[in-house]
């Protein structure tokens, strides 16, 4: 049976998942998710995606991504990106086959409102899954970046996180505080 074509819409927001096989470990160490990261940023830049929100678990990935003009840069990214994890992993370990579980899942986030409930979501993760005991304590994960306390990551601030202060210190108060609330 043919899979149902993937719903990508141009400059709408797509919260992105992606697990690995069989829910086993992706990233083995801080050398993993750095370059994983930096696959990211390279080919978010060259194919036009704007990245909001990222978090990177050890077997699993969320990313709050939206694509330009071409909806379809979406996918390019996420195949590339696994792409160059998987043959980094397989490398390592003289291996073969499929690091992934299956395609990426994604979802368009059709409500303003949600959408900084995705990105609360995917930056809290590591909290709820009990990997930090709050937000800045987790090096994987975009809140670090978002808040100043990370530097070298490019966060595309979307319109609906810029309205929450009138200047980064206070968009940064009122959304550390917000978050705080899930913790």
């Amino acid at each position: 049976m043919a899979r149902l074509p993937r719903i990508l819409i141009a400059h709408q927001p797509h919260h992105v998942v992606q697990r690995g096989h069989r829910r086993l470990v992706v990233f083995d160490g801080p050398n993993d998710y750095r370059a994983y990261l930096r696959d990211l940023q390279t080919y978010r830049a060259a194919l036009g995606v704007a990245l909001h929100a990222w978090c990177l678990m050890p077997n699993h990935v969320h990313l709050l991504l939206t694509p330009g003009d071409d909806p379809r840069t979406v996918s390019a990214l996420m195949q590339r990106v696994a792409r160059r994890a998987t043959r980094r992993w397989n490398a390592r370990r003289d291996a073969g086959g499929s690091l992934w579980e299956t395609r990426f899942r994604s979802r368009v986030i059709g409500s303003e409102r949600y959408l900084l409930e995705c990105c609360r979501y995917i930056e809290m993760n590591p909290v709820r899954a009990g990997l930090a005991s709050c937000a800045p304590e987790y090096p994987w994960s975009s809140y670090r970046a978002r808040m100043g306390l990370a530097c070298g990551e490019s966060l595309d601030l979307h319109p609906l996180y810029l309205e929450l202060g009138a200047d980064q210190e206070a968009r940064r108060k009122a959304y550390g505080e917000w978050c705080r609330r899930e913790e």
